[in-house]
């Protein structure tokens, strides 16, 4: 079993993080099974942008409460690629932030739904449920991936003013994609950080004590750090603690897939599932 390690923050914020030591986790191979997860995708900074800084007092926070992966590296560059690629174990050829993409191949939302589980996407400022539209206002579709798939029904898209607030109707899996101003694209990390504590703060507070999990991450770093960016995984049974074992996107998806027992696709195939932060 790998044991958590810790690594400072910022000297500035440590103090005001309430990191906790890591916990005993038992060795496991396959990943809890999660009522309820949400996979939440920032954009465009590395590591030592977020960690540490005092911009993201909120998302240094959960650092402390979770598992931080010290070792996380997003795919390629731009960013499109990183979100198919986390989504369906592969970038599908993508090269660019080009728009509109149609896919025939198989994809995490569809896996869940074939087995029995449910999926949506849930996008700020997408202009209707359903829609296809590549732009709109600070909506991006390039960073809603599950819109590309033809596998998918449109019913699956969905606008973020409807994640609910009952969170025990929840589908199994969400992604929550923030507009290009909140997901620190074209905002603020400070102003990415205010609004994932204004909207998902309590998620994460009913989350670890109803056996569903909060991840996020980061679509790719600024090109100052060899695409390396930050991972947070908050929720239940997750052990406190950074960890250095190396991980992409495709080990996030593989170990989502173990979770549920679905096959892996892609390059998610060879990727190493994460099983040692769970206690």
């Amino acid at each position: 079993m790998r044991r958590p390690r810790f690594g400072l923050l910022a000297a500035s914020l440590v103090a005001g993080l309430g990191l906790v030591g890591p916990g005993t986790a038992t060795a496991v191979t396959v990943p809890p099974r999660f009522d309820h997860v949400v996979v939440v995708m920032e954009e465009n900074h590395s590591f030592n942008d977020i960690i540490g800084s005092a911009s993201a007092p909120y998302i240094n926070g959960l650092a402390g409460r979770g598992a931080l992966f010290a070792d996380s590296f997003a795919i390629t560059h731009p960013s499109q690629p990183n979100y198919v690629a986390l989504f369906s174990g592969s970038t599908q050829g993508l090269t660019s932030d080009s728009c509109p993409h149609t896919f025939t191949a198989n994809n995490l939302g569809n896996e869940l739904r074939t087995a029995g589980f449910s999926f949506t996407g849930y996008s700020e400022s997408l202009p209707a449920d359903g829609s296809t539209v590549c732009t709109s206002g600070e909506y991006a579709r390039k960073h809603s991936p599950w819109v590309d798939f033809s596998d998918l029904p449109s019913t699956v898209n969905r606008k973020f003013s409807e994640f609910p607030t009952d969170f025990t109707t929840l589908p199994t899996l969400s992604f929550v994609i923030p507009n290009l101003l909140d997901d620190m694209h074209d905002g603020t990390v400070a102003q990415g950080d205010t609004w994932l504590r204004d909207n998902l703060d309590a998620y994460v507070q009913w989350a670890s004590t109803h056996n569903s999990l909060l991840i996020v991450t980061w679509d790719e770093d600024d090109n100052s750090q060899n695409n390396q960016i930050p991972t947070l995984f908050v929720g239940a049974h997750v052990t406190p603690g950074r960890y250095t074992e190396h991980i992409t996107h495709y080990s996030v998806l593989r170990t989502l897939q173990d979770a549920y027992g679905l096959a892996p696709l892609g390059n998610s195939a060879t990727a190493t599932p994460i099983t040692d932060v769970w206690q």
